[in-house]
């Protein structure tokens, strides 16, 4: 019941005609936000597979993206979204969260998902097709179970009649915990070249630091923490694969993609 939960949050795929789910599970999906990465990442890959089959790589790759924004219904967008503005233009407590409540877009807003879509687009653009499909999934999955865990480590900063979700999470279990791990994990074990493994840290430091920023600032966390929290990560788990690979090309293994792709 909580995975189906899960799948009606974090999609706007037409799970909710298969049951109609309790309230109380969605205190527990974050857990399964890495398997519902299998999902948003799977159709991605997909969709960016076919497409570059009779389309160039760089249009196949603004497709995808689309198609994940029309799965998630722009979820974790908005969140980035409200997240700049709030951080940008919140000095106090109050203020960060009254900004981030606003659903009117502001300057740091716009700017930060110009800037992030531009990143998005360009790190993966001229990579062959097979690695950017590895990444995506990867990336999909382990960002998602390394954002999650901001619900062990800060409180909700809001009150829950206060939520945009009316919704606030329960902390994960060992055995959520271990759940989401496999999870997130589990992709890079099966599809990622271990040259590239160290990609993983990137997220867990970005992580880290956007902990710092809401523990100093907010004294917790919100929705539109989780959704920041988690394309920031991804972004620089494609970030870290991209320097990775351009050291290996100019210092180590110039035949790294070559020998992959064999």
């Amino acid at each position: 019941m909580k995975v189906l939960a899960a799948f009606i949050f974090f999609t706007r795929l037409p799970f909710w005609r298969i049951k109609e789910v309790p309230a109380k599970y969605f205190k527990r999906i974050v857990p399964y936000w890495p398997l519902a990465g299998w999902l948003t990442g799977g159709i991605t890959v997909g969709v960016l597979w076919i497409a570059a089959q009779i389309l160039p790589i760089s249009i196949a790759w603004v497709l995808a993206i689309l198609s994940r924004l029309l799965i998630t219904g722009c979820l974790h967008e908005d969140g980035l979204a409200d997240f700049f503005d709030g951080f940008g233009g919140g000095t106090t407590k109050e203020r960060t969260l009254a900004i981030m409540k606003d659903s009117q877009i502001g300057s740091y807003g716009v700017i930060g998902l110009i800037v992030y879509f531009l990143l998005l687009f360009l790190l993966l653009e001229n990579l062959p097709l097979k690695l950017i499909c590895v990444l995506v999934i990867c990336g999909d999955c382990w960002s998602k179970f390394c954002a999650s865990q901001i619900i062990n480590y800060l409180p909700y900063a809001r009150k829950e009649e206060e939520s945009k979700a009316k919704n606030i999470y329960d902390r994960m279990t060992w055995q959520e915990l271990l759940t989401g791990f496999i999870c997130g994990f589990l992709p890079i074990i099966l599809f990622l070249p271990i040259d590239f493994w160290p990609v993983m840290i990137c997220p867990i430091l970005t992580f880290t630091l956007l902990y710092r920023l809401m523990k100093r600032l907010l004294q917790g966390y919100t929705g539109d923490c989780c959704g920041a929290t988690f394309l920031l990560c991804e972004l620089s788990f494609y970030l870290g694969a991209v320097i990775l690979l351009y050291a290996h090309i100019k210092y180590g293994n110039p035949d790294l993609i070559n020998v992959y792709l064999k």
